[in-house]
Protein backbone atom coordinates (compact mmCIF):
# COMPACT_ATOMS: atom_id res chain seq x y z
CA UNK A 1 0.00 0.00 0.00
CA UNK A 2 1.19 3.88 -0.93
CA UNK A 3 2.98 5.21 2.31
CA UNK A 4 1.35 8.80 0.96
CA UNK A 5 -2.28 9.02 -0.77
CA UNK A 6 -1.96 8.71 -4.91
CA UNK A 7 -4.85 10.18 -6.23
CA UNK A 8 -6.50 7.46 -8.63
CA UNK A 9 -9.17 8.07 -11.51
CA UNK A 10 -11.45 5.26 -11.71
CA UNK A 11 -13.31 5.14 -14.98
CA UNK A 12 -16.39 2.76 -15.52
CA UNK A 13 -19.87 2.79 -16.55
CA UNK A 14 -21.17 1.04 -14.00
CA UNK A 15 -22.13 3.05 -11.56
CA UNK A 16 -22.28 0.29 -8.66
CA UNK A 17 -18.98 -1.14 -9.43
CA UNK A 18 -17.61 2.93 -9.65
CA UNK A 19 -19.22 2.56 -5.90
CA UNK A 20 -17.18 -0.35 -4.67
CA UNK A 21 -14.24 0.49 -6.06
CA UNK A 22 -14.40 4.00 -4.09
CA UNK A 23 -15.10 2.37 -1.06
CA UNK A 24 -12.19 -0.59 -1.55
CA UNK A 25 -9.73 2.17 -2.46
CA UNK A 26 -10.45 4.39 0.29
CA UNK A 27 -9.70 1.17 2.90
CA UNK A 28 -6.72 1.48 1.02
CA UNK A 29 -5.84 5.23 1.89
CA UNK A 30 -6.13 6.33 -1.88
CA UNK A 31 -7.93 9.72 -2.86
CA UNK A 32 -10.56 8.64 -5.86
CA UNK A 33 -12.06 10.57 -8.63
CA UNK A 34 -14.85 8.83 -10.34
CA UNK A 35 -15.61 9.03 -14.12
CA UNK A 36 -18.56 7.14 -15.88
CA UNK A 37 -17.61 8.18 -19.26
CA UNK A 38 -13.85 8.42 -20.98
CA UNK A 39 -14.98 11.91 -21.98
CA UNK A 40 -15.52 13.11 -18.02
CA UNK A 41 -12.40 10.68 -17.73
CA UNK A 42 -10.31 13.62 -19.99
CA UNK A 43 -11.68 16.52 -18.62
CA UNK A 44 -10.21 15.24 -15.31
CA UNK A 45 -6.94 14.27 -16.42
CA UNK A 46 -6.56 17.52 -17.63
CA UNK A 47 -7.23 19.57 -14.50
CA UNK A 48 -5.98 16.79 -11.95
CA UNK A 49 -2.73 15.51 -11.11
CA UNK A 50 -3.80 11.52 -11.66
CA UNK A 51 -0.70 9.13 -10.32
CA UNK A 52 -3.20 5.73 -11.47
CA UNK A 53 -6.14 5.25 -13.71
CA UNK A 54 -7.85 2.40 -13.57
CA UNK A 55 -10.65 1.82 -16.44
CA UNK A 56 -12.75 -1.19 -18.03
CA UNK A 57 -12.68 -1.58 -21.33
CA UNK A 58 -16.41 -1.97 -22.76
CA UNK A 59 -18.08 1.43 -22.12
CA UNK A 60 -20.79 3.27 -24.46
CA UNK A 61 -19.67 5.67 -27.36
CA UNK A 62 -15.87 5.63 -26.65
CA UNK A 63 -14.46 2.71 -25.28
CA UNK A 64 -11.69 2.28 -22.70
CA UNK A 65 -9.23 1.36 -25.11
CA UNK A 66 -9.49 4.88 -26.45
CA UNK A 67 -8.87 6.48 -23.51
CA UNK A 68 -5.67 4.18 -22.99
CA UNK A 69 -4.52 5.68 -26.28
CA UNK A 70 -4.87 8.80 -25.15
CA UNK A 71 -3.47 8.53 -22.07
CA UNK A 72 -0.54 6.87 -23.94
CA UNK A 73 -0.35 9.71 -25.87
CA UNK A 74 -0.62 12.83 -23.83
CA UNK A 75 -0.03 11.35 -20.33
CA UNK A 76 2.80 9.14 -21.17
CA UNK A 77 4.38 8.39 -17.71
CA UNK A 78 0.80 7.90 -16.59
CA UNK A 79 0.89 3.92 -14.94
CA UNK A 80 -2.38 1.82 -16.00
CA UNK A 81 -4.48 -0.79 -14.56
CA UNK A 82 -7.47 -1.95 -16.61
CA UNK A 83 -10.54 -4.16 -15.21
CA UNK A 84 -13.09 -6.05 -17.05
CA UNK A 85 -15.87 -8.43 -17.15
CA UNK A 86 -15.95 -9.68 -20.51
CA UNK A 87 -11.92 -11.01 -20.69
CA UNK A 88 -10.70 -11.94 -23.50
CA UNK A 89 -6.53 -12.54 -25.37
CA UNK A 90 -6.99 -10.27 -27.86
CA UNK A 91 -8.34 -7.52 -25.27
CA UNK A 92 -5.32 -8.36 -22.80
CA UNK A 93 -2.76 -8.12 -26.09
CA UNK A 94 -4.18 -4.97 -27.12
CA UNK A 95 -4.33 -3.23 -23.77
CA UNK A 96 -1.13 -4.21 -23.24
CA UNK A 97 0.01 -2.83 -26.34
CA UNK A 98 -1.85 0.41 -25.36
CA UNK A 99 0.23 1.07 -21.97
CA UNK A 100 -1.68 -0.77 -19.67
CA UNK A 101 0.72 -2.47 -16.93
CA UNK A 102 -1.89 -5.30 -15.02
CA UNK A 103 -5.00 -6.61 -16.61
CA UNK A 104 -7.94 -7.46 -13.44
CA UNK A 105 -10.87 -9.54 -14.52
CA UNK A 106 -14.14 -8.86 -12.77
CA UNK A 107 -14.84 -9.50 -10.29
CA UNK A 108 -12.44 -9.29 -7.89
CA UNK A 109 -11.57 -8.83 -4.03
CA UNK A 110 -10.02 -6.13 -2.42
CA UNK A 111 -6.55 -8.28 -2.10
CA UNK A 112 -6.93 -8.71 -5.67
CA UNK A 113 -7.07 -5.21 -6.54
CA UNK A 114 -5.05 -3.74 -4.05
CA UNK A 115 -2.02 -6.26 -5.24
CA UNK A 116 -2.66 -4.99 -9.10
CA UNK A 117 -2.34 -1.75 -7.74
CA UNK A 118 0.76 -2.46 -5.59
CA UNK A 119 2.31 -4.06 -8.96
CA UNK A 120 0.80 -1.47 -11.44
CA UNK A 121 3.15 0.95 -9.16
CA UNK A 122 5.91 -1.19 -8.52
CA UNK A 123 6.52 -1.82 -12.55
CA UNK A 124 6.17 1.94 -12.97
CA UNK A 125 8.46 3.11 -10.44
CA UNK A 126 11.27 0.31 -12.11
CA UNK A 127 10.56 2.03 -15.82
CA UNK A 128 11.52 5.45 -13.61
CA UNK A 129 14.90 3.85 -12.00
CA UNK A 130 15.40 2.38 -15.35
CA UNK A 131 14.90 5.56 -17.41
CA UNK A 132 17.08 7.35 -14.89
CA UNK A 133 19.99 5.27 -15.13
CA UNK A 134 19.64 5.36 -18.88
CA UNK A 135 19.36 9.08 -19.02
CA UNK A 136 22.83 9.12 -16.79
CA UNK A 137 24.00 5.98 -18.56
CA UNK A 138 27.65 5.79 -18.53
CA UNK A 139 28.26 2.40 -19.61
CA UNK A 140 30.09 0.53 -21.65
CA UNK A 141 29.68 -3.04 -22.06
CA UNK A 142 29.71 -4.27 -18.81
CA UNK A 143 31.61 -1.29 -17.09
CA UNK A 144 29.88 1.66 -15.49
CA UNK A 145 32.04 5.35 -15.13
CA UNK A 146 32.29 8.85 -16.37
CA UNK A 147 35.89 9.26 -14.50
CA UNK A 148 38.56 9.60 -16.71
CA UNK A 149 40.51 7.12 -15.93
CA UNK A 150 37.50 4.93 -16.74
CA UNK A 151 37.80 7.18 -20.08
CA UNK A 152 41.21 6.34 -20.99
CA UNK A 153 40.28 2.06 -20.55
CA UNK A 154 37.22 2.93 -23.30
CA UNK A 155 39.78 4.48 -25.60
CA UNK A 156 42.27 1.98 -25.51
CA UNK A 157 39.62 -1.25 -25.98
CA UNK A 158 38.07 0.66 -28.64
CA UNK A 159 41.74 0.48 -30.41
CA UNK A 160 41.69 -3.59 -29.93
CA UNK A 161 38.39 -4.66 -29.35
CA UNK A 162 38.37 -5.55 -33.46
CA UNK A 163 41.78 -7.38 -33.77
CA UNK A 164 43.22 -10.47 -31.97
CA UNK A 165 46.08 -8.72 -30.22
CA UNK A 166 47.14 -10.34 -27.18
CA UNK A 167 45.90 -7.90 -24.16
CA UNK A 168 47.16 -7.73 -20.60
CA UNK A 169 44.67 -6.48 -17.85
CA UNK A 170 46.30 -5.60 -14.42
CA UNK A 171 44.79 -4.17 -11.27
CA UNK A 172 44.10 -4.69 -7.98
CA UNK A 173 41.61 -7.15 -6.32
CA UNK A 174 37.79 -6.16 -7.16
CA UNK A 175 38.64 -3.64 -9.67
CA UNK A 176 36.58 -5.27 -12.56
CA UNK A 177 38.93 -7.00 -14.79
CA UNK A 178 36.90 -9.35 -16.48
CA UNK A 179 34.84 -6.78 -16.64
CA UNK A 180 37.24 -5.28 -19.30
CA UNK A 181 37.28 -8.45 -20.83
CA UNK A 182 34.03 -8.82 -21.43
CA UNK A 183 34.09 -5.52 -22.63
CA UNK A 184 36.73 -6.16 -24.99
CA UNK A 185 34.73 -9.08 -26.10
CA UNK A 186 31.28 -8.45 -26.43
CA UNK A 187 32.31 -4.99 -28.15
CA UNK A 188 33.79 -6.07 -30.49
CA UNK A 189 33.26 -7.82 -33.90
CA UNK A 190 33.80 -11.48 -32.21
CA UNK A 191 31.08 -10.80 -30.19
CA UNK A 192 28.94 -14.07 -31.99
CA UNK A 193 32.17 -16.60 -30.80
CA UNK A 194 32.46 -18.13 -27.36
CA UNK A 195 33.87 -16.11 -24.02
CA UNK A 196 36.13 -18.28 -21.72
CA UNK A 197 37.02 -17.48 -18.33
CA UNK A 198 39.45 -19.39 -16.62
CA UNK A 199 40.74 -18.99 -13.41
CA UNK A 200 44.25 -19.93 -12.89
CA UNK A 201 44.18 -19.51 -9.58
CA UNK A 202 40.77 -21.35 -8.70
CA UNK A 203 42.59 -24.92 -10.39
CA UNK A 204 44.65 -27.60 -8.80
CA UNK A 205 48.11 -26.52 -10.71
CA UNK A 206 47.71 -30.59 -11.35
CA UNK A 207 44.37 -30.09 -13.07
CA UNK A 208 45.31 -26.84 -15.09
CA UNK A 209 47.17 -27.81 -17.81
CA UNK A 210 44.81 -30.95 -19.13
CA UNK A 211 41.67 -28.44 -18.61
CA UNK A 212 43.40 -25.36 -20.43
CA UNK A 213 44.72 -28.00 -23.36
CA UNK A 214 42.65 -30.73 -23.16
CA UNK A 215 43.00 -34.53 -23.46
CA UNK A 216 43.11 -37.80 -25.11
CA UNK A 217 42.02 -41.04 -23.63
CA UNK A 218 44.84 -42.95 -21.49
CA UNK A 219 46.89 -39.65 -21.10
CA UNK A 220 46.77 -40.09 -17.68
CA UNK A 221 45.14 -42.13 -15.52
CA UNK A 222 41.58 -41.69 -14.92
CA UNK A 223 42.10 -39.93 -18.89
CA UNK A 224 39.22 -42.48 -20.39
CA UNK A 225 37.75 -40.37 -22.95
CA UNK A 226 39.40 -38.05 -25.25
CA UNK A 227 38.35 -34.11 -24.13
CA UNK A 228 38.84 -30.52 -25.50
CA UNK A 229 40.18 -28.06 -22.95
CA UNK A 230 39.23 -24.36 -22.65
CA UNK A 231 41.34 -23.67 -25.62
CA UNK A 232 39.54 -25.72 -28.15
CA UNK A 233 36.11 -24.10 -26.36
CA UNK A 234 36.81 -20.72 -27.04
CA UNK A 235 37.51 -20.91 -30.95
CA UNK A 236 36.91 -18.10 -32.96
CA UNK A 237 36.47 -16.02 -30.01
CA UNK A 238 38.30 -15.10 -26.56
CA UNK A 239 40.02 -17.03 -23.98
CA UNK A 240 40.33 -14.67 -20.46
CA UNK A 241 42.60 -16.19 -18.12
CA UNK A 242 42.16 -14.45 -15.16
CA UNK A 243 45.31 -14.53 -12.28
CA UNK A 244 47.66 -16.27 -15.00
CA UNK A 245 50.56 -15.31 -12.00
CA UNK A 246 49.61 -18.24 -11.06
CA UNK A 247 50.11 -20.53 -13.73
CA UNK A 248 53.14 -23.28 -13.43
CA UNK A 249 55.95 -23.48 -15.35
CA UNK A 250 54.47 -26.34 -17.47
CA UNK A 251 51.61 -24.43 -18.39
CA UNK A 252 53.56 -21.23 -19.49
CA UNK A 253 55.65 -23.57 -21.36
CA UNK A 254 52.23 -24.80 -23.09
CA UNK A 255 50.87 -21.12 -23.25
CA UNK A 256 54.18 -19.66 -24.89
CA UNK A 257 53.61 -22.45 -27.88
CA UNK A 258 50.23 -21.52 -28.31
CA UNK A 259 51.30 -17.49 -29.03
CA UNK A 260 54.06 -18.26 -31.11
CA UNK A 261 52.89 -21.27 -33.50
CA UNK A 262 48.86 -20.48 -32.69
CA UNK A 263 48.31 -24.02 -32.20
CA UNK A 264 47.58 -26.41 -29.01
CA UNK A 265 47.92 -29.98 -29.03
CA UNK A 266 45.64 -31.88 -26.58
CA UNK A 267 47.88 -34.03 -23.43
CA UNK A 268 48.66 -37.28 -24.58
CA UNK A 269 48.69 -36.28 -28.47
CA UNK A 270 50.63 -35.67 -31.32
CA UNK A 271 48.00 -34.43 -33.12
CA UNK A 272 48.20 -30.25 -33.65
CA UNK A 273 45.53 -28.24 -33.67
CA UNK A 274 45.55 -24.79 -35.37
CA UNK A 275 44.05 -22.35 -33.05
CA UNK A 276 41.81 -18.77 -34.55
CA UNK A 277 41.31 -17.00 -30.66
CA UNK A 278 42.13 -13.80 -28.73
CA UNK A 279 43.84 -14.41 -25.60
CA UNK A 280 43.42 -12.16 -22.57
CA UNK A 281 45.35 -12.17 -19.19
CA UNK A 282 44.87 -10.80 -16.03
CA UNK A 283 46.58 -10.88 -12.74
CA UNK A 284 46.93 -8.49 -9.53
CA UNK A 285 50.17 -9.57 -9.05
CA UNK A 286 53.55 -7.80 -10.34
CA UNK A 287 54.17 -10.16 -13.21
CA UNK A 288 57.73 -8.10 -13.33
CA UNK A 289 58.87 -9.49 -9.83
CA UNK A 290 58.12 -12.45 -10.90
CA UNK A 291 59.72 -12.46 -13.79
CA UNK A 292 62.70 -11.14 -11.84
CA UNK A 293 62.74 -14.01 -9.30
CA UNK A 294 62.04 -16.23 -12.06
CA UNK A 295 59.10 -17.42 -11.34
CA UNK A 296 57.53 -16.54 -14.58
CA UNK A 297 58.99 -16.54 -18.27
CA UNK A 298 60.55 -13.63 -19.79
CA UNK A 299 59.72 -14.31 -23.10
CA UNK A 300 56.11 -15.17 -21.96
CA UNK A 301 55.75 -12.01 -20.51
CA UNK A 302 56.48 -9.75 -23.87
CA UNK A 303 54.25 -12.25 -25.56
CA UNK A 304 51.05 -11.65 -23.29
CA UNK A 305 51.75 -8.42 -22.46
CA UNK A 306 51.61 -6.76 -26.49
CA UNK A 307 48.52 -4.60 -25.42
CA UNK A 308 48.19 -3.55 -21.51
CA UNK A 309 45.28 -1.92 -19.76
CA UNK A 310 45.53 -1.00 -16.31
CA UNK A 311 42.18 -0.73 -14.46
CA UNK A 312 41.96 1.63 -11.42
CA UNK A 313 40.87 1.36 -8.14
CA UNK A 314 38.31 2.94 -6.90
CA UNK A 315 39.77 5.40 -5.01
CA UNK A 316 41.23 7.05 -7.75
CA UNK A 317 37.86 7.12 -9.59
CA UNK A 318 35.57 8.38 -6.47
CA UNK A 319 33.15 10.25 -9.23
CA UNK A 320 31.61 6.86 -10.52
CA UNK A 321 30.83 5.79 -7.35
CA UNK A 322 26.96 7.47 -7.24
CA UNK A 323 26.42 5.54 -10.38
CA UNK A 324 28.09 2.33 -9.23
CA UNK A 325 25.87 2.58 -6.11
CA UNK A 326 22.45 3.10 -8.36
CA UNK A 327 23.32 0.39 -10.37
CA UNK A 328 24.04 -2.07 -7.13
CA UNK A 329 20.68 -0.73 -5.77
CA UNK A 330 18.52 -1.34 -8.53
CA UNK A 331 20.32 -4.79 -9.15
CA UNK A 332 19.97 -6.03 -5.29
CA UNK A 333 16.31 -4.05 -4.80
CA UNK A 334 14.84 -6.16 -7.27
CA UNK A 335 16.33 -9.31 -5.91
CA UNK A 336 15.53 -9.17 -2.24
CA UNK A 337 12.63 -6.47 -2.07
CA UNK A 338 11.11 -6.26 -5.36
CA UNK A 339 10.86 -2.74 -4.45
CA UNK A 340 12.88 0.69 -5.45
CA UNK A 341 14.40 2.21 -2.60
CA UNK A 342 17.22 5.07 -2.56
CA UNK A 343 20.13 6.15 -0.39
CA UNK A 344 20.26 9.25 1.58
CA UNK A 345 23.01 12.04 1.20
CA UNK A 346 24.47 11.52 4.37
CA UNK A 347 25.03 7.72 3.52
CA UNK A 348 26.41 8.86 0.05
CA UNK A 349 29.14 11.21 1.45
CA UNK A 350 30.20 8.65 3.64
CA UNK A 351 30.69 6.23 0.97
CA UNK A 352 32.21 8.76 -0.94
CA UNK A 353 34.86 9.56 1.74
CA UNK A 354 35.96 5.91 1.86
CA UNK A 355 38.80 4.26 0.24
CA UNK A 356 37.74 1.15 -0.79
CA UNK A 357 40.17 -1.16 -0.42
CA UNK A 358 38.23 -4.01 -1.53
CA UNK A 359 37.41 -1.51 -4.74
CA UNK A 360 34.40 -2.57 -6.58
CA UNK A 361 33.60 -6.19 -4.89
CA UNK A 362 33.42 -4.21 -2.13
CA UNK A 363 31.33 -1.41 -2.46
CA UNK A 364 28.89 -4.31 -3.99
CA UNK A 365 28.99 -6.19 -1.20
CA UNK A 366 28.28 -2.55 0.93
CA UNK A 367 25.08 -2.03 -1.00
CA UNK A 368 23.82 -5.82 -0.85
CA UNK A 369 24.12 -5.91 3.04
CA UNK A 370 22.81 -2.45 2.95
CA UNK A 371 19.92 -3.07 0.84
CA UNK A 372 19.09 -5.91 3.41
CA UNK A 373 19.19 -4.42 6.10
CA UNK A 374 17.38 -0.51 5.33
CA UNK A 375 13.77 -0.42 5.44
CA UNK A 376 12.58 3.04 3.68
CA UNK A 377 16.07 3.81 1.76
CA UNK A 378 19.73 3.43 2.96
CA UNK A 379 20.83 5.72 5.83
CA UNK A 380 24.13 5.78 7.28
CA UNK A 381 22.64 3.33 10.52
CA UNK A 382 22.60 0.67 7.38
CA UNK A 383 26.27 0.98 6.42
CA UNK A 384 29.31 -1.34 8.25
CA UNK A 385 30.68 0.08 11.60
CA UNK A 386 34.16 -0.08 9.29
CA UNK A 387 32.50 3.26 7.31
CA UNK A 388 30.68 5.17 9.05
CA UNK A 389 33.49 6.92 10.76
CA UNK A 390 36.20 7.17 8.24
CA UNK A 391 37.03 10.56 8.92
CA UNK A 392 38.56 12.30 5.84
CA UNK A 393 39.99 15.99 6.38
CA UNK A 394 40.81 18.95 4.10
CA UNK A 395 44.28 19.02 3.75
CA UNK A 396 45.39 22.66 4.83
CA UNK A 397 48.81 23.90 6.58
CA UNK A 398 48.83 25.56 9.77
CA UNK A 399 46.25 23.73 11.46
CA UNK A 400 46.90 23.22 15.38
CA UNK A 401 46.71 19.78 16.92
CA UNK A 402 43.57 21.16 18.58
CA UNK A 403 41.97 22.37 15.77
CA UNK A 404 42.11 19.10 14.31
CA UNK A 405 40.67 17.45 17.35
CA UNK A 406 37.84 19.50 17.36
CA UNK A 407 37.10 19.23 13.58
CA UNK A 408 37.28 15.18 14.17
CA UNK A 409 34.96 15.56 17.04
CA UNK A 410 32.43 16.95 15.24
CA UNK A 411 32.65 14.45 12.53
CA UNK A 412 31.89 11.41 14.93
CA UNK A 413 28.90 13.73 16.25
CA UNK A 414 27.89 14.07 13.05
CA UNK A 415 28.37 11.01 11.60
CA UNK A 416 26.37 9.76 14.69
CA UNK A 417 23.23 12.28 14.14
CA UNK A 418 24.41 14.19 17.24
CA UNK A 419 24.48 11.21 19.55
CA UNK A 420 27.11 12.01 21.97
CA UNK A 421 26.54 8.99 24.26
CA UNK A 422 28.12 7.22 21.06
CA UNK A 423 30.24 9.56 19.97
CA UNK A 424 31.90 9.34 23.32
CA UNK A 425 32.11 5.71 22.90
CA UNK A 426 33.49 6.02 19.71
CA UNK A 427 36.21 8.59 21.16
CA UNK A 428 36.57 6.30 24.02
CA UNK A 429 36.10 9.32 26.14
CA UNK A 430 33.38 10.35 28.63
CA UNK A 431 30.66 12.51 27.93
CA UNK A 432 31.88 15.44 30.35
CA UNK A 433 35.56 15.26 28.40
CA UNK A 434 33.68 15.81 25.24
CA UNK A 435 31.61 18.90 26.61
CA UNK A 436 34.97 20.13 27.43
CA UNK A 437 36.91 19.68 24.09
CA UNK A 438 33.87 20.99 22.39
CA UNK A 439 33.55 24.15 24.64
CA UNK A 440 37.83 24.52 24.05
Amino acid sequence: MALEKENILIVDDDLNILELLQRQLHLLNYHVYKAVSVKEAVYILKDTSIQLLITDLKMPEIDGMELLKFTTEHFPHLPKLVISGYPSIQDSLLAIKSGAVVFLNKPFTKEELKEAIEKTFHTKQKQEVENELKKNDHTYGDMIGKSNSIDTVIQVIERVKDNRATIFIHGENGTGKELVARSIHYQGKYAHFPFITVNCGAIPENLLESELFGYVKGAFTGADSNRDGFFQAAKGGTIFLDEIGNASMSVQNRLLRVLQEKEVMKLGSQKIEKLDIRIITATNSNLKEQVANGSFREDLYYRLTVVEIKVPPLRERKEDIPLLVDKFILKYGLEYKDRFIKIDHDALEVLMRYDWPGNIRELENVIQRAVIMSNKSIGIADLPESLKYTIDFPREDFVSLKEMEKRYIIKVLNSTDNNKTKAAEILKIDRKTLRQKLND
